[in-house]
């Protein structure tokens, strides 16, 4: 039953938010047609930053938990990965844009944008000799500024309480992921790449690697159904 650990765990990802997405008030599936491509784009780019990450060594996948199903050095359960959890991110963005109305982080979004950017980059310059913490702080900081200088959007408020509400799912599929609950971890880290910083089993940067992938996901999702809008208006 080993093998089917890291599978299983995409399917209870998404098993929820798939079930739910037909209901009456939230009405999901109406809105798959600005998700999938979000997916698809985002997916692509961190399934190209897995595939090098792997292939140098920042981490490795433990044979026992998964199928053995391989695409370019890659688990099949880790390309689910990048399908099951945006798609149920996205479902609590849009619960709490239903649930909680009021954006209640409109007013600080930009600070708080501003010194996520700042702290990132210095993190990320501090650390050149560690791949995982390098390249992800970087990252993170560059989508942020994408946001703070460019896009000046209207949705990072309701993006941070989403992220801040998804850490609660977050920390327990990174958790097994990690190792917390079972004997040992389905992903294994090379702490020489980190900060050696941890959450329970949870590497640090998970958190920002997590962030990331939500941030892109959304803001290709707000995007696409923005123009939608728009269309019927100016005709």
């Amino acid at each position: 039953m080993d093998i089917y650990l890291y599978l299983l765990l995409n399917l209870l990802t998404i098993s929820f938010p798939l079930f739910r997405s037909f209901e009456n008030r939230i009405q999901y599936y109406k809105n798959w047609y600005a998700l999938f491509p979000g997916i698809l784009v985002t997916g692509a780019f961190f399934l190209i930053w897995d595939h090098w990450f792997t292939v140098i060594g920042v981490w490795e996948f433990n044979p026992r938990y998964i199928l053995g199903i391989y695409f370019f050095e890659l688990p099949l359960e880790e390309w689910l990965f990048f399908l099951t959890v945006p798609f149920a991110c996205v479902f609590i963005y849009e619960v709490l844009k239903y649930f909680v109305p009021k954006d209640i982080f409109a007013a600080v979004a930009k600070p708080i944008t501003f010194v996520l950017i700042v702290l990132f980059v210095l993190i990320g310059v501090l650390n050149l000799d560690k791949w995982y913490t390098s390249v992800n702080f970087i990252v993170a900081a560059v989508v942020l500024s994408i946001h703070y200088i460019v896009l000046k959007t209207k949705f990072l408020g309701r993006f941070y309480l989403t992220y801040l509400v998804s850490l609660i799912p977050f920390l327990l599929v990174n958790g097994v992921l990690t190792g917390s609950f079972i004997d040992e971890p389905v992903v294994k880290y090379n702490d020489m790449e980190n900060l050696s910083i941890r959450l329970f089993t949870i590497p640090i940067e998970d958190t920002v690697y997590s962030m990331t992938l939500l941030l892109m996901t959304i803001s290709i999702y707000e995007l696409i159904k923005s123009k939608k809008t728009i269309k019927p208006a100016l005709s």
